[in-house]
Formats: C-alpha cells, sequence, structure tokens
C-alpha cells in the first residue's frame, strides 16, 4: 500500500498552508489519543488519518459533519483536531442507528463529548444552511446509488443529496471525500454489486452540485488492487484503491 513519509506530509502541509493552522504534529496527536479504541486504532494503517485530514484541511475551531459515520472512526478524530472550540456532528442514517448503535455512540461522546449524534432518515438529509465548515464523506458516497430491502435502504437520489450539503456548507467550506475506485459502467449496478464508484462520476455529482475540486492526494491510491472485486472480499478489504477528494464551495 502506498505510504506517505514523513517529508511527504510535511510538503503537503506547506502547501495548503493558507487554508488551516495546524501542524502535521497535531493531527498525529489526534491520531494517537490514548482513549481510542483498540478496534478502529487497528484501522490506521490502512487508512492513513493523519495524512488525510491534514490534507483535506481540517482545523480547530471548525464545525464538522462526519456523514454516515459508522462507529465514529473519523468523528473521534476530527473532534480531536477541532478541539473543544469546535464541534462535529456525526450524521448517522436512521437504518444503522439500532440497539447495537447506542451504546457504542454513548461511549464515543463520553470520550469526546465535543461530538453530537445526529440521526437521519437515509434518504432525507438535512442540516442547517450554512452551518458546516467541514464535512467528511469516507467511503459512504457511493451508498448514495445503493438500495437495499434487507437494510431498509430506498433508492436516493444522490444530487438531493449534494443540493442539501451544499446547502449546509458555508460559504468557501470543503467537502472531503474518499471513496473506493470502481470502473465506468452503470453506477447503480457497480455500487449494487462492488461498492465502488467510478471517481469520474463523483467527481460530476459534485461539480454539478456547484462545488469546486480542488485538490486530490495520492496517499490511498493502490496500484494494483482489482476494481472488479467487492470492497468487502478478503483478497482486498482494507487495502482498495481510493479516490481522496478536497472539494470546496465558492464563496
Amino acid at each position: 500500500m502506498t505510504r506517505w513519509k514523513p517529508a511527504l506530509l510535511a510538503a503537503a502541509m506547506c502547501l495548503a498552508a493558507p487554508a488551516f493552522a495546524q501542524t502535521a504534529a497535531d493531527y498525529g496527536a489526534a491520531v494517537a489519543a490514548q482513549d481510542r479504541p483498540a478496534d478502529q486504532v487497528k484501522l490506521d494503517a490502512g487508512r492513513h488519518p493523519a495524512e488525510v485530514l491534514a490534507f483535506l484541511g481540517l482545523k480547530r475551531g471548525m464545525t464538522a459533519a462526519d456523514i454516515m459515520a459508522g462507529a465514529g472512526y473519523y468523528s473521534e478524530i476530527m473532534a480531536h483536531v477541532v478541539g473543544p472550540n469546535g464541534k462535529v456532528i456525526a450524521y448517522e442514517p436512521e437504518q444503522f442507528y439500532g440497539d447495537k448503535a447506542k451504546p457504542v455512540w454513548a461511549a464515543v461522546i463520553g470520550r469526546v463529548p465535543n461530538v453530537a449524534l445526529t440521526p437521519y432518515p437515509f434518504d432525507a438529509f438535512g442540516a442547517p444552511a450554512a452551518s458546516l465548515d467541514f464535512t467528511l464523506l469516507h467511503l459512504v458516497y457511493h451508498d448514495l446509488y445503493w438500495e437495499s430491502a434487507q437494510y431498509k435502504i430506498p433508492r436516493t437520489d444522490p444530487a438531493a443529496f449534494l443540493r442539501a450539503l451544499f446547502a449546509a456548507t458555508k460559504p468557501g467550506g470543503i467537502v472531503g471525500v474518499i471513496d473506493h475506485v470502481g470502473l465506468p459502467g452503470d453506477t447503480r449496478v457497480t455500487v449494487d454489486k462492488l461498492h465502488r464508484i467510478d471517481p469520474a462520476v463523483l467527481v460530476a455529482d459534485f461539480k454539478a452540485a456547484g462545488f469546486v475540486l480542488e485538490a486530490e492526494s495520492p496517499v490511498l491510491r493502490v496500484a494494483g488492487d482489482d476494481h472488479t472485486k467487492l470492497v468487502f472480499d478478503p483478497a482486498v478489504r482494507g487495502n482498495t484503491d481510493r479516490v481522496v477528494y478536497r472539494f470546496r464551495k465558492p464563496k
């Protein structure tokens, strides 16, 4: 797997310096927080969260959203980055917020009280207008093209989601998107079979919504990934080829 060396991270920080005040050490400290669950710490080697958040430009004092936050992996790290004067809103679809998830989130909020959980209907995301400095979509944007009777996920309109996200983002605000790379083709079929998405579709969707693609990082690209494999296949799980995009809402 491609890994950034410290010098590359420092170079990325210099290139993005006008966007945030943190140093590389600040992001590393957020990841190294001693009370993070061991099962989540194990994921760090394949996700490079310090490098990703440094590139995306999350900084202290921001109001940040973690959409489809899962078990709070990124919500917790982001909370350490934004600090006590910032906050993280974990938006979790109601379909995923069951009895097993509630104690997990109670524990997350107990460790980092500047995290707030907001359940929402999967197909009806909404947030107050111009309320978000930063939003993260970590391995979930493709799911807006997914339908599942088993998990009670209805057919969702990605364009409607992005309209809501654009309205919720402050002028100049950032949206970071990380997703599994898929091949060109029918997007809904690809997502249903593989949980991947063609990066060209992702970029086109965001541009149509009014976001500007500001930069792309190679930190999670994996040259040997088989783009025809399901991302949960043991042969590739945790080591898929992933794009990392930084979009911005124009001022």
